[in-house]
């Protein structure tokens, strides 16, 4: 049996691809174009058809997909921008980059996905200028029910696929259902470069003009710097070509990520230990995350028999060091119990069922 190094081993899931890998690289090299050449215009038509979005801008990361969007819809300064706390900081990062405050609403104890009621109570009690909605582990929540909500309302929403890369709702694919979906293409993701990488995918053709313009100095033509907000964040010619080589394998991977997930939900039988649902295609599963409120004791118990694991994640934004001045008293119960029980189990797509039954004895043994 392999051993487990990590979480998500990359060495497997990239060791039958480097043939493929090693010639996209050397087509790269070749082409004597490095940035913002043919290889980054024909993924960003590729991803943009495999998410059924008309346009897709390719960008240096996934959390400036998520600035670069708020800025394109007017996010900045004295804007608030509801999302949820419990996601590893990211959206609140790129909220207040853009100047603006981030909101929070509460999460759903099963699913740990945005809760619609407590959306909707903080819509109703104070001004929101934008919705982030977090696909978080790569769950679809109830994405039709908010986009209701916040259209009612007139308030734009950004869909975070960074974890959700082909996970789709009624035949509907994320990144499709909000007014901009952002993406990080970071080596552990579903679909993950060999480098950092990101990407926004949208309906909206003055989004997608607006985002294009702002990766690249803000520039209306070379060195005229027109919009403000500009910056440098371009998904260079490799790592595009590497993408293109891993985009038609995703679909692939996501249903074995599935597979596993399933097996753990079906396996796991501790009475201290809660396990998510199984779900089907709304689900990439991209982490797979029990619960337990002895969550210390069960991550010492599977080290002790080699297993790694992790916490996504261990503090809410609200309370993090650099930001917490910010906010007066937040009370959001079900975030802050979910933060301090949540464990990662590894998956990825090259586990084979016996890894997997092997963790689930374990957890069980506990």
């Amino acid at each position: 049996m392999p051993t487990l190094k990590s979480i998500n081993d990359l060495n497997r899931h990239t060791r039958p691809m480097q043939t493929e890998l090693s010639a996209a690289i050397e087509r790269v090299l070749h082409s004597g174009w490095f940035v913002l050449g043919p290889e980054v215009k024909a993924f960003e038509a590729e991803f943009a058809a495999y998410c059924g979005a008309p346009h897709c801008v390719s960008l240096a990361n996934g959390t400036d997909a998520l600035e670069l969007a708020l800025r394109a819809l007017g996010i900045g300064p004295g804007k608030q921008v509801l999302t949820v706390a419990n996601a590893g900081m990211y959206s609140s990062v790129a909220i207040l980059a853009t100047g603006a405050k981030p909101v929070y609403a509460d999460i759903l104890p099963d699913t740990l996905l945005m809760d619609v009621a407590d959306l909707r109570r903080v819509l109703d009690q104070q001004p929101v200028d934008a919705v982030i909605v977090t696909h978080l582990y790569g769950l679809l929540g109830d994405i039709p029910e908010i986009v209701r909500l916040v259209r009612d309302r007139g308030i734009p929403l950004i869909e975070d696929c960074a974890q959700a890369h082909g996970a789709m709702l009624r035949g509907q694919k994320a990144g499709a259902f909000g007014d901009i979906g952002c993406f990080s293409f970071y080596p552990t993701k579903n679909l993950g470069a060999l480098g950092d990488g990101g990407a926004i995918v949208t309906g909206r053709a003055d989004l997608a003009d607006k985002v294009r313009q702002l990766r690249q100095y803000g520039w209306s033509g070379k060195y005229h710097a027109e919009m403000a907000g500009g910056c440098n964040s371009r998904l260079d010619e490799i790592q595009a070509a590497l993408l293109r080589v891993m985009l038609p394998k995703l679909d692939g991977w996501n249903a074995r990520r599935r597979e596993i997930a399933a097996r753990y939900s079906a396996k796991i039988s501790h009475p201290a230990v809660s396990a998510p649902a199984i779900h089907a295609e709304e689900s990439v599963a991209h982490l797979y995350v029990i619960r337990s409120a002895k969550r210390d004791g069960l991550k010492q118990h599977l080290a002790e028999a080699g297993i790694p694991s992790d916490i996504h994640y261990p503090v809410p934004d609200y309370l993090q060091a650099s930001c917490r001045h910010l906010f007066e008293a937040i009370d959001k119960p079900v975030t802050a119990q979910a933060c301090a029980e949540v464990l990662t189990l590894p998956c990825f797509p090259e586990m084979s069922n016996a890894e997997v039954d092997m963790i689930c004895d374990r957890v069980n043994s506990w």
